[in-house]
């Protein structure tokens, strides 16, 4: 699904990079400037430095004069304004039009519903979306915010909106984890057992004539802690270090 990102009148040159720095975290690459305050805004310090390795969504960022050259291509089209208007689209948070979205058109390519290429608007940081933009609009999405504080930073909107789309469109993969190491085994236990026992018979902790049921619950306790090898060398270290500072007080 072709998707795109519409920044309309953007003030701010690190806002331009960390929208594509939110992009790209998602798998999103195509950003279109409408009319931003610096004509050079792709090229300020503060600008990449905000992109933080995005660099290359910055080089396909195309900066147009007006709308309706950014919205060349688009078949779907979703203003993000957080305060609804009395005319105009319909109002629906990301995930609920997405999922809307998902469930008619995407899946349906004969579909009147059906969707080719979807596009995202977000207004000026300082005066937000123009209700003549917002009419152009099939839907005005609104991100579900404390009522008491709604406002959210212009990146900040564009990364919420990347991610619920994403998840729509099915996710990304979770990065796996490190495989596992393998446990130690009843051998590598006992013996841990065995030199711990002599430890704490060094430091007075244990009382070889009166153990009673100390060693048996650290048994327990470490069958419970699934120990690996490297543990089992690190808790034999200490005991061994707790042998020698013993010995060596004497």
């Amino acid at each position: 699904m072709r998707t795109r990102f519409i920044l309309i009148e953007t003030s701010h040159p690190g806002n331009v990079g960390a929208a594509a720095r939110a992009m790209k975290v998602m798998g999103f690459d195509e950003m279109v400037l409408v009319a931003p305050r610096y004509a050079n805004v792709l090229r300020k310090e503060e600008t990449i430095q905000r992109a933080s390795g995005a660099q290359d969504v910055l080089d396909h960022t195309r900066i147009v004069d007006t709308l309706e050259e950014a919205l060349d291509g688009i078949s779907h089209l979703c203003a993000t304004a957080m305060t609804p208007r009395d005319f105009g689209p319909p109002t629906r948070s990301p995930r609920d039009h997405f999922e809307f979205l998902v469930g008619h058109g995407l899946r349906e390519p004969r579909s009147p519903m059906s969707i080719s290429s979807i596009g995202f608007l977000f207004g000026s940081e300082r005066f937000g979306m123009k209700n003549e933009d917002v009419y152009k609009c099939h839907v005005a999405l609104s991100i579900p915010t404390n009522p008491q504080f709604g406002s959210l930073n212009l990146a900040a909107a564009i990364q919420l909106v990347a991610y619920e789309w994403r998840l729509a469109l099915g996710g990304l993969a979770v990065a796996s984890p490190l495989p596992e190491s393998p446990l130690a085994d009843a051998a590598q236990v006992a013996g841990l057992l065995d030199h711990l026992e002599k430890a704490l018979v060094e430091i007075g902790f244990l009382d070889p004539a009166a153990p009673k049921k100390l060693m048996p619950r650290l048994n327990q306790l470490f069958n419970r802690a699934h120990l690996t090898p490297e543990e089992i060398h690190i808790l034999r270290g200490v005991a061994k270090a707790m042998i020698e500072t013993a010995q060596a007080k004497r």
